[in-house]
């Protein structure tokens, strides 16, 4: 593709990168194959090679317009365009560059400014966040359909081991996770701990710095990586083997770090670091697949439908561990329809564009039970939230199953027990 960037860009660190991507695209459209959008609405615009064109228009100095933003809006960031691209467009790179422009260009409405505006600042901050989704899980009986969707029944944690040893790791405990789904991280430390892995929490890490930077907030994401990078900077040099990543939302930006981050000087190193030792779980547990074999026996008679995240198998191009590892340890897996395509959640896409993200979420979910599965089982907790509101079928973490049969196998040869299972697991039973 042939570019002419304008003055006030292609000279930049941005401009220079945004030209790289676009030189490599050409007008193919395998892309649209497989977009969630297009398929929807079948609006070239509303598909990659459409929002190619508009971000191009842009930096070579089309001004933008509100229509223009929209079509930027209503992009998932699924990067299934990516998969599918023979050329190797880094599309998700390039609408970020694209959507920061225009976001300088074009006056948003109030009702979106207050809404964007909210979601930044409420969703990173735990210490907000938290108290926030406890008074919403008090009132959630009372609450309308829509609030209800966003907010989890309460579930309980279970006990973090304790247990000291030798291999340690580090977990990302996240800003919305630990509020919505506590049971997930501890269910991660129960499985590691059983398996002779400590794992640790940094107290001062918090949000990737995803929902800012996706937000078009970009220096607040970037200091939100930072702040994280300093937070494990010490646990690196002590030997934590590895930063371990359970929601793939996370891991995908957090193994960006040290591209986001090259251009600073006091972090790019570190970045790169840490961006090495970032891996997500399924990238961790194959590992000890025998060990797991051997313990569980056999004893996870379920037939579960998989949900892989688009985080996971197009921005982390991960794919087959999770069912891999499933299948050896005895269970039906099986994957729905159309299982590449998005569920509609999105990040903050479900609270922002709730007519598209619906629409996808019910396809998603008449795939998944076509399949008979007694849950559903994916690896992001906006994906888990999203789709369990539209189903009565259980949707849990991966890891929790695991978890829960690893706990079974304790209590049945009279073990003691390493700590409870999570009311949210056992009710899957």
């Amino acid at each position: 593709m042939q570019t002419n960037l304008a003055d006030f860009i292609k000279d930049t660190r941005e401009g220079k990168e945004a030209e790289d991507i676009l030189r490599k695209c050409v007008h193919c459209g395998f892309c649209t194959a497989t977009c969630p959008t297009y398929q929807l609405l079948g609006d070239e615009l509303d598909g990659p090679r459409g929002r190619i064109y508009l971000i191009k228009q842009v930096l070579e100095g089309k001004p933008a317009t509100q229509k223009t933003q929209q079509h930027l809006d209503r992009c998932l960031t699924c990067r299934n365009c990516e998969t599918t691209c023979p050329s190797g467009v880094q599309y998700g790179r390039l609408v970020d560059i694209g959507r920061q422009v225009v976001e300088q260009q074009v006056s948003r409405p109030l009702l979106q400014r207050i809404s964007r505006s909210a979601l930044k600042q409420l969703l990173p901050r735990k210490w907000l966040f938290a108290p926030a989704m406890k008074m919403g899980q008090s009132l959630r009986p009372m609450l309308p359909r829509v609030l209800q969707n966003k907010i989890p029944a309460v579930q309980e944690a279970g006990v973090w081991p304790q247990a000291e040893h030798a291999r340690k790791m580090l977990l990302l405990d996240g800003c919305v996770q630990p509020s919505m789904s506590p049971n997930i991280n501890a269910a991660t430390a129960r499985v590691l701990d059983a398996l002779g892995v400590q794992l640790q929490v940094a107290p001062k890490a918090g949000c990737c710095g995803a929902i800012r930077y996706h937000l078009n907030a970009q220096e607040d994401g970037l200091d939100d990586m930072r702040r994280n990078i300093d937070a494990w900077w010490p646990y690196v040099e002590a030997g934590a083997e590895a930063i371990v990543m359970t929601a793939s939302g996370c891991g995908v930006t957090v193994k960006e770090y040290g591209h986001l981050l090259a251009h600073d000087a006091a972090y790019a190193d570190k970045a790169k670091k840490v961006s090495a030792l970032t891996l997500d779980l399924s990238e961790i547990l194959p590992a000890f697949q025998d060990e797991l074999v051997r313990r569980l026996q056999g004893k996870i008679s379920k037939r579960i439908a998989w949900h892989p995240p688009c985080t996971l198998q197009h921005g982390q191009q991960i794919r087959g561990k999770v069912e891999g590892l499933l299948t050896a340890l005895g269970i039906d897996v099986q994957l729905c329809a159309d299982s590449h395509l998005c569920c509609g959640s999105a990040g903050t896409y479900s609270v922002l564009q709730p007519k598209l993200s619906y629409q996808l979420r019910d396809n998603k979910l008449r795939s998944l039970e076509a399949t008979d599965a007694e849950m559903i089982l994916s690896a992001n907790i906006g994906c888990l939230t999203h789709l369990q509101s539209g189903t009565d079928t259980p949707v849990r973490h991966w890891v929790e199953l695991i978890d829960l049969a690893l706990h079974a196998a304790e209590i049945s040869k009279g073990l003691p027990e390493a700590g409870s299972v999570a009311n949210a697991v056992n009710k899957a039973e």
